[in-house]
């Protein structure tokens, strides 16, 4: 694989390992974030109120061709907290009603859903999945012991963000559908990262990050809600599309389209970066990264004297990898590796765990986790972690 660093605004004097958490922009992409923005500070009425209409129709068009939906179902958000936020302050929960999830979620969402389930009377279920996983028929025998009669819904991640692994969401989208259950999944890590196609997935509600792995600037993301379920969406934030004085032929769209005064430039940039990733032949760059991630996740595992989460196999990892550390500190391990050793990589808890997550980009090769390996090593040596 060609090394793409040249390609991006990263800091060469860092050892960048959480492409994970924000993405990082590739110089031509942000280059068009720029011409937008310039073109709005030059002309913003124009730009706002009559070209951004057409701006934001192409963006989506070419959006929903790379994810495979209509454009017509798709509505930009700033990140997917939004999203899910929209859903689930709309989502029609009874008192007892359950909305079915893992206990490997984003935290974030795990808020949003205790929050407006706590409003409703309802109860968000975070079912325990069992970790390593052994296959995916434990996975999902695991997943589906959290069902009751009581469930309505379910939310869950395709990729998550702490542990990395890949949840098979589309067998889960399938036994939902013949349950009669809304599903609803959080693809935040998903889109530019595996193959997305939402015709093929059938989740009824799915939300997707655009500045992770697709490298668009930050605050860039989507929501795509069938049409069926279009309807009681009601806007976050209420503003002119609400009883629009000219709708559209979408009230979908007319709601969640503006919200008021903001650069939406970040949107803007969407097919440039999908252009970039068809110049750079970016599956094949997938798949050279996933390769590196793979090869070296029993290393780090053995170092850490744990074990590997999944199998390590293309159906549970992609171009994440976590692995279990002792620390009573994570957040000094982290500042120590970054501080003291240039090296940003995240170390997350979650629940009783903690984990150091590597992610793999166009930029990295061996190097960067050998780094990693030797300061993990030595602070090891060092009873820096707790061992």
């Amino acid at each position: 694989m060609e090394n793409l660093r040249s390609q991006f605004l990263l800091n060469p004097e860092i050892t960048f390992l959480n492409f994970g958490s924000f993405g990082a922009c590739p110089k031509p992409v942000f280059e068009e974030y720029q011409r937008f923005q310039l073109e709005l500070e030059r002309d913003p009425v124009q730009f706002i109120t009559v070209k951004g209409y057409d701006y934001i129709r192409e963006s989506r068009e070419a959006l929903a061709g790379y994810i495979g939906c209509e454009a017509d179902d798709v509505v930009y958000t700033p990140n997917p907290t939004f999203a899910i936020n929209i859903v689930a302050k709309n989502l029609k929960l009874q008192p007892g009603d359950e909305v079915l999830s893992t206990d490997l979620e984003y935290g974030a969402l795990d808020r949003t859903w205790a929050f407006y389930c706590a409003e409703k009377g309802a109860k968000y279920v975070r079912q325990h999945i069992s970790l390593p996983l052994v296959s995916k028929e434990q996975f999902l025998a695991d997943f589906w012991k959290g069902y009751s009669e009581k469930t309505k819904a379910v939310f869950i991640s395709q990729i998550t963000s702490t542990t990395g692994l890949i949840f098979p969401v589309k067998e889960i989208c399938a036994e939902a559908k013949k349950r009669g259950l809304l599903t609803i999944v959080d693809g935040a890590h998903v889109p530019g990262h595996i193959p997305l196609n939402l015709n093929e997935l059938e989740a009824d509600i799915y939300t997707g990050a655009c500045h992770k792995w697709m490298l668009t600037p930050k605050g860039s993301s989507f929501l795509y809600v069938k049409k069926a379920f279009q309807e009681w969406m009601d806007p976050l934030v209420v503003s002119w599309g609400y009883d629009a004085a000219y709708p559209s032929s979408s009230q979908f769209l007319d709601y969640h389209q503006f919200n008021g005064t903001r650069d939406f430039s970040a949107y803007l940039t969407i097919p440039r970066a999908i252009a970039f990733m068809e110049e750079h032949n970016w599956w094949a760059v997938a798949a050279t990264c996933r390769k590196l991630v793979q090869s070296n996740y029993q290393r780090f595992c053995d170092l850490m004297e744990t074990a590997p989460l999944a199998p390590i196999t293309d159906e549970f990892f992609g171009q994440l990898a976590s692995i279990s550390i002792r620390t009573n500190d994570p957040i000094a391990l982290k500042n120590k590796l970054f501080q003291e050793h240039q090296i940003e990589i995240p170390v997350m808890p979650h629940g009783d765990a903690v984990y150091l997550r590597y992610s793999i980009n166009a930029f990295n090769d061996q190097s960067d986790l050998d780094k990693l390996y030797d300061v993990v090593a030595k602070l090891k040596s060092e009873k820096q972690l707790l061992y």
